[in-house]
């Protein structure tokens, strides 16, 4: 009697893991495969993840709906919640017709097109790419956890507004709620 009541207790809890990651069904270039993935509450996207704790970094794939003139965003946040101290990765359509990719660090709510701007975050960052295809932004990264914390405050936007061809700000609504604190190891929000 004991076995089938571990195996029924297993099996519901591979079953509830399963159904939780709807997110585990996407694909990516390159033949790319993540261990971990969130669907996110908001903006129709999701966070797919490798963590190395012998080194204490991560690969990350963040894909998120947009149209292909829009822009997408994901972030770090590593001494608060939300946007001020946020370490970003923004994918959008370059001049040359392909996606760029930078990476920016947000200090204010009052951030100017001149605050945006291709730079070194806080924590390293050893790749980072981007494409668009299928109605979908994903930026890849390889970056160092802050701090060596598996628990951090990550940050995600979207929108279709530029100033002097540079990401510039979003609506509000879900836009606002687009955040968690995420565990890299254990995957709970």
């Amino acid at each position: 009697m004991k076995p089938a009541v571990i195996f029924l207790g297993l099996f519901l809890s591979v079953l509830h893991h399963c159904a939780a990651q709807s997110c585990g069904n996407e694909t990516f270039s390159g033949d790319k495969l993540y261990a971990s993935c969130s669907s996110l509450p908001y903006l129709n996207a999701s966070l797919h993840w490798n963590y190395h704790p012998s080194n204490g970094t991560v690969d990350v794939a963040y894909r998120a709906l947009q149209t292909s003139d829009g822009w997408v965003a994901w972030a770090i946040n590593p001494n608060g919640s939300g946007m001020i101290g946020a370490n970003a990765f923004l994918a959008f359509p370059g001049s040359n017709g392909t996606v760029t990719v930078y990476t920016t660090q947000l200090s204010s709510y009052g951030v100017l097109p001149s605050d945006v701007k291709n730079e070194n975050l806080t924590f390293a960052v050893y790749s980072r790419e981007a494409e668009y295809s299928g109605g979908y932004y994903t930026i890849y990264a390889a970056l160092e956890l802050p701090r060596n914390d598996t628990k951090q405050n990550t940050v995600w936007q979207a929108s279709t507004t530029f100033s002097n061809g540079v990401p510039y700000g979003h609506p509000g609504g879900d836009n606002y709620k687009s955040q968690i604190s995420l565990d890299f190891l254990s995957g709970q929000l």
